[in-house]
């Protein structure tokens, strides 16, 4: 095996070995270090708001003529051609310099076409092969009159191309715009303002050089944000317009909706500046799963590009969302702090700037470039000018000119000679000789008058602006009305003022438990009250709806909806919305139908509601086929629907309502006109699964029309509508009569009762039957009033020809009396159980149908 060996270095070799300090090293490496940073990357100029990555791309797609009107190009071509020719660093920063300039949500006024996935204030964009660029219609006037001599330029890395020191700028782009940027010992944070705002101050600036910040900030009262929101504090923003250096809170946008027919939500529309919308879901998905955040139930974001920014934020039940939007503003970056240091470079050196500074030194770059432009375009008018008057000279004395060039023996001399016979310049000379015979014509002439005198009035013209420091200013407040005019855009933030006050709680976070009735109508609408004070027969109810219950509960309390199969389903009270407090009696145009908090089956409807007190006497129920039950309140806790009485095939519920005292009458109405009243005494409790008892005897093909409960220690009075079984359901009207409730004696249980009306002539069955408090009201299916005919002196009369068809009846529920009220149904031919009630309310904006899902109408 061989073995490696190492050469001796050759004789001539002189190792060099140089002692250096290493803490003047390191203090030499970092201070260039710091200075490439804050003079190359960082900061930006106070002139044109550009950082040098910003202003390389922009000069750059100015030369490869990507403007406005031209198509995209792919965005690694823009990246490719700035790193080569001006900035010698990775293409990553220079394509994100791209992106950000692209941007609508971070850039107040675009200055980059982007056509592709440029990214979201939570995702980041698409890479440079995929997304393509051209210059926006506002970055013309970041580069207009580059080519006229109006800013410096000066050699790039390698000294093979030049690049601009500084824009042009022909608007305030570091206030509209904003910045931010982390250097070495420094930083940078400028929010954006508005384009009309910004140019209105420059512009008063312009006129009234000596002008305070307090006069400035009347045209730019604070910064104005891409993403909208709200701005809180304007005290932190007068320090940062003073000093430079403020801060102030930011706030989303957000309104509280009806996004259900059933809850309330937060619908929030615009967020602070540089936060998304994955950010606040995130967020508040982990205060949620930690239990640091109540209230909310659901969270939806629904943002698109056509309707823009929308998060709902959907509320429980029982919780106030004002107070909830309190909460999400304290704990998630729906509010966040804007720190604004306005630091940029002047003159080479970082400073930080008040407001007056800013637009102080943008009123002097662009003062200092319009003065360059007008010299430069003077100068271009007085060469073009020189050069016409030779024109001119060469066609008044054209003969001789061609003879003078005929007779010279070259160019050289030909220029000489006419230099020497018409007194010309070298110039003019050389370029009458380079001027086609076919622009000496007569016609020629006439153009080249016109162009003097044009040219001539434009030197004038110009020679005024740049002699008259007025003119210049008024030249270029002129130019930045004309851009604000053509960019300028509505305010987006809303600014508000803030007292400064630590922020406390206004309302609680949750709805107080307070005693509450709930409230079932004829029309299958839920509501609840603000109290539970008994509801009265008071003032003219020329439109109303009927109850089929009231009962008394409390608003985070629940109460059951009772179904003519039997079934017993949980709800919450809070769930519920509120009728307004001060209306007398009060409106069920506010409530909500019963099929929005319940699923029925086909044939099943709603009869009544339940407190679910476990300390109460419990639920009395009747059904079709004369079976009388009282349920012993024991529902179970973990269950939501359960059955409260076990039906014989066929039979169905027509009645429920809470007792509030054995004392109370159960009242059944047969379809044979028959009532019978018996104390609730008389009905021992059952248990839930048990089928009840005989409750009323029932001849022949009879069925139980009503069953409710009524005190008979108040006045309270009986309804019939008599009709024939033969006609098809709601298109007979009947014969209705009004009967003294104290006129029908009591029975015992499962008697048949006695004659509550006699059939006439074609009448064979009733069509509807309620008992109730008095006064008896009446309604058609769709809640209008119905009159009822005079009270009748005895039990067993006929009843009169009715002028509209009955829906349901209803009466009061007083004070003193009970505040649950029996539900009334007809069983129509097709066995389905509508809805009537007992207490009169305003519905002339309910629906025209029950809750039941086989679509029958109340009161066949």
């Amino acid at each position: 095996m061989a073995r490696r060996t190492t050469a001796p270095p050759p004789e001539d070799f002189e190792e060099r070995i140089v002692d250096i300090d290493v803490s003047s090293e390191m203090r030499t490496s970092f201070l260039e270090y710091a200075y490439s940073v804050i003079y190359q990357r960082a900061l930006p100029d106070a002139r044109d708001g550009l950082k040098p990555v910003q202003r390389r791309i922009l000069y750059s797609m100015s030369e490869m003529g990507l403007r406005p009107d031209r198509g995209h190009v792919k965005s690694s071509r823009v990246v490719g051609d700035v790193m080569g020719k001006l900035h010698p660093h990775g293409d990553t920063a220079i394509y994100d310099a791209v992106v950000r300039l692209a941007q609508p949500f971070s850039m107040r006024l675009p200055l980059v076409d982007g056509h592709g996935n440029f990214g979201s204030p939570d995702d980041m964009p698409a890479a440079m092969r995929y997304t393509e660029a051209r210059l926006a219609p506002a970055a013309m006037l970041m580069v207009e009159s580059l080519d006229e001599d109006t800013v410096d330029f000066k050699p790039n890395y390698d000294g093979q191309e030049t690049e601009p020191t500084v824009m042009p700028s022909a608007f305030p782009n570091l206030l509209v715009n904003g910045t931010t940027g982390i250097a070495v010992g420094m930083a940078t944070n400028m929010a954006p303002h508005n384009l009309t705002e910004v140019v209105a101050a420059a512009r008063h600036l312009i006129k009234k050089p000596d002008a305070t910040l307090d006069d400035l900030m009347r045209f730019v009262p604070g910064p104005d944000l891409p993403t909208g929101g709200t701005i809180i504090g304007l005290q932190g923003v007068r320090d940062a317009y003073e000093s430079g250096r403020g801060t102030f809170r930011m706030r989303a946008k957000c309104v509280v909706e009806q996004i259900t027919p059933r809850r309330k939500g937060i619908v929030v529309t615009e967020l602070p500046y540089n936060v998304g919308p994955e950010r606040v879901v995130a967020k508040i998905k982990e205060l949620v799963n930690a239990k640091k955040l109540q209230g909310i139930a659901d969270l939806k974001d629904l943002t698109d590009r056509h309707k823009g920014l929308r998060l709902v934020i959907e509320i429980k039940n029982g919780f106030i969302p004002e107070a909830v939007l309190e909460e999400l503003y304290r704990l998630t970056p729906m509010e966040e702090t804007f720190g604004i240091n306005n630091v940029a470079l002047v003159d080479g050196e970082p400073r930080t700037l008040g407001l007056r500074e800013l637009l102080s030194v943008y009123v002097d770059h662009r003062l200092e470039v319009v003065r360059r432009r007008s010299e430069f375009r003077r100068r271009k008018r007085e060469e073009r000018l020189h050069l016409v008057d030779g024109l001119i000279v060469a066609l008044l004395n054209i003969d001789e000119v061609i003879q003078v060039i005929r007779s010279s023996d070259d160019s050289a001399q030909a220029r000489t000679r006419l230099m020497e016979v018409f007194d010309l310049t070298d110039v003019q000379a050389a370029y009458i000789l380079d001027t086609p015979l076919r622009r000496l014509t007569r016609y020629d002439k006439l153009e080249l008058d016109s162009e003097k005198e044009r040219l001539t009035e434009e030197i004038a013209e110009l020679t005024g602006i740049l002699s008259s420091d007025a003119r210049l200013r008024q030249v270029v407040s002129a130019e930045l009305a004309e851009v604000a005019k053509k960019y300028g855009t509505p305010r987006r933030t809303v600014l508000l003022e803030s007292s400064g006050a630590p922020r406390a709680a206004t309302v609680e976070l949750q709805v107080a438990d307070e005693p509450c009735l709930a409230l079932l109508s004829s029309t299958g609408l839920l509501a609840r009250t603000t109290d539970a004070s008994p509801l009265g027969d008071e003032g003219d109810r020329s439109s109303h709806d009927v109850l089929v219950s009231a009962v008394r509960t409390s608003a985070r309390g629940e109460i059951g909806i009772v179904t003519s199969l039997g079934r017993l389903i949980r709800v919450q009270v809070v769930d519920l919305p509120i009728l307004p407090p001060t209306a007398s009696p009060p409106s069920l145009s506010g409530g909500h139908p019963v099929s929005e908090f319940v699923t029925l089956e086909s044939g099943e409807a709603v009869v009544g509601l339940g407190a679910l007190d476990p300390d109460g006497p419990g639920l009395a129920l009747g059904t079709a086929q004369g079976v009388v039950k009282r349920v012993v309140p024991d529902y179970p806790a973990n269950r939501d629907d359960f059955e409260v009485i076990t039906l014989k095939d066929g039979d169905t519920v027509v009645g429920a309502a809470e007792l509030e005292s054995e004392d109370h009458d159960l009242v059944f109405i047969t379809s044979d006109a028959q009532l019978l009243r018996y104390q609730a005494s008389q009905v021992r409790p059952q248990g839930r699964p048990a089928g009840g008892m005989a409750g009323v005897r029932l001849d022949g093909s009879a069925r139980v029309i009503f069953f409710g409960v009524v005190d008979p220690a108040r006045e309270s009075r009986v309804v019939t509508v008599a009709g024939s079984s033969t006609a098809l359901p709601g298109t007979q009207v009947g014969g209705g009569k009004v009967s003294d409730y104290a006129e029908f004696p009591p029975k015992g249980r499962a008697t048949g009762g006695v004659r509550a009306q006699r059939f006439l002539k074609g009448e064979d069955v009733l069509l509807l039957a309620w008992a109730g408090p008095a006064p008896a009201k009446a309604v058609s299916a769709t809640g209008k009033p119905v009159p009822l005919p005079e009270e009748l002196g005895r039990r067993d009369g006929s009843g009169d020809r009715l002028t509209h068809t009955i829906g349901a009846v209803g009466g009061a529920l007083g004070a003193g009396g009970p505040v649950t009220a029996a539900s009334a149904a007809a069983v129509a031919p097709d066995g389905s159980v509508p809805l009537e009630g007992t207490l009169a309310l305003d519905a002339s904006e309910v629906a025209d149908t029950p809750p039941s899902t086989n679509g029958s109408t109340p009161g066949h």
